[in-house]
């Protein structure tokens, strides 16, 4: 088996990457190496992916429809893995045309690249963004997703509903996973822990939106990684809904596509998450509350019921455990 995995030096990516080479897949690796975040740490992470035998990387951006097309026939690709995206809600409200070409753009190239091969499975990144405010206690995948918040939830809704597209017109089996907050060793710099660990450390304030009142679905990588491993087995097949029932529109019946939401099931307390850092950090954090900011939600809850029933996986780390790993890694990286 052969996959071609975007974003493969993204956090995300990365450890995908070497589950699958763990597994013993041939992976070609696809990333641009953007600057929104350190390139040095992209790149180290790369340095890890080189040591595997049945790893390539290919330096490109996915918008070139005609290379990323060569590269998955001379590849020989029968499975795509399309993590690569421009991250981040807050920054794409200065930012909307960067997420224009690499969301959207860059997600129909793949589309297309896909088409070109008659790829047998593409499995593509979609967010819990997408589901915006709702009253909701728990967000299932028959949830609304038509008022996303941030342009950036409104890229990855419009990616749901390309790849639905291309799944009729061209039979491709489309699994979307729409992931809750992600964290872990090698994380990103600008998401929560991140920061929120290198200002304790040096004794910098960290800024809690909406004075501490959110819950957030954290889901630690392993568990996500582990997750999409099992899924990318499972190839979508046209609904058997009844006519008499509404459709789900995590699913169809006019294409082998199907959508899952991917996350822990266990929100916990913003507050309750920096706790849990300051402990193993042994360093009490300055805290300076602030208000809710443009594009967040107060909180995400993921229903995982159909992703269980599937793949018969549950997110096993807890944040205990996550976030003294994250804490580890972080020590050991910047020599602390």
């Amino acid at each position: 088996m052969k996959f071609l995995l975007t974003g493969s030096a993204g956090f995300i990516g990365f450890h995908t990457a070497m589950r699958l080479c763990e597994l013993g897949y041939d992976v070609i690796g696809i990333d641009n190496l953007s600057d929104y975040y350190s390139v040095k740490l992209k790149k180290d992470r790369l340095s890890i992916l080189e040591n595997y035998r049945n790893y390539q990387f290919k330096l490109m951006d996915i918008i070139d429809t005609d290379k990323l097309t060569q590269i998955m026939k001379e590849g020989a690709i029968d499975r795509v893995i399309h993590l690569a995206a421009q991250p981040g809600v807050r920054y794409s409200i200065d930012h909307p045309y960067i997420y224009g070409q690499s969301n959207l753009v860059g997600h129909l190239s793949v589309l297309e690249a896909c088409r070109s091969i008659d790829v047998d499975h593409l499995v593509y990144a979609s967010s819990s963004s997408i589901y915006g405010f709702q009253d909701y206690e728990v967000l299932s995948e028959s949830s609304s997703t038509d008022h996303p918040v941030s342009l950036y939830a409104a890229t990855k809704k419009s990616n749901e509903l390309m790849s639905h597209a291309y799944s009729h017109l061209y039979n491709i089996p489309c699994t979307g996973l729409r992931f809750f907050t992600v964290y872990g060793p090698w994380g990103r710099p600008d998401m929560a822990l991140f920061k929120f660990t290198r200002s304790i450390i040096n004794g910098d304030p960290i800024k809690i939106n909406n004075n501490g009142d959110m819950l957030r679905d954290f889901t630690y990588i392993d568990d996500i990684v582990e997750g999409i491993v099992r899924i990318q087995e499972i190839l979508p097949k046209k609904s058997s809904v009844s006519s008499d029932n509404e459709l789900d529109p995590s699913c169809s019946k006019i294409a082998p596509y199907s959508i899952y939401n991917i996350g822990n099931g266990r929100p916990v307390s913003l507050l309750d998450f920096i706790s849990t850092l300051e402990r193993h950090l042994s360093i009490k954090a300055k805290k300076e509350f602030q208000p809710m900011q443009p594009g967040d939600v107060l909180t995400t809850h993921a229903d995982t019921e159909r992703l269980f029933e599937v793949t018969k996986y549950r997110p096993k780390i807890t944040i205990e455990e996550g976030v003294k790993n994250f804490v580890n890694w972080y020590r050991d990286y910047y020599s602390i």
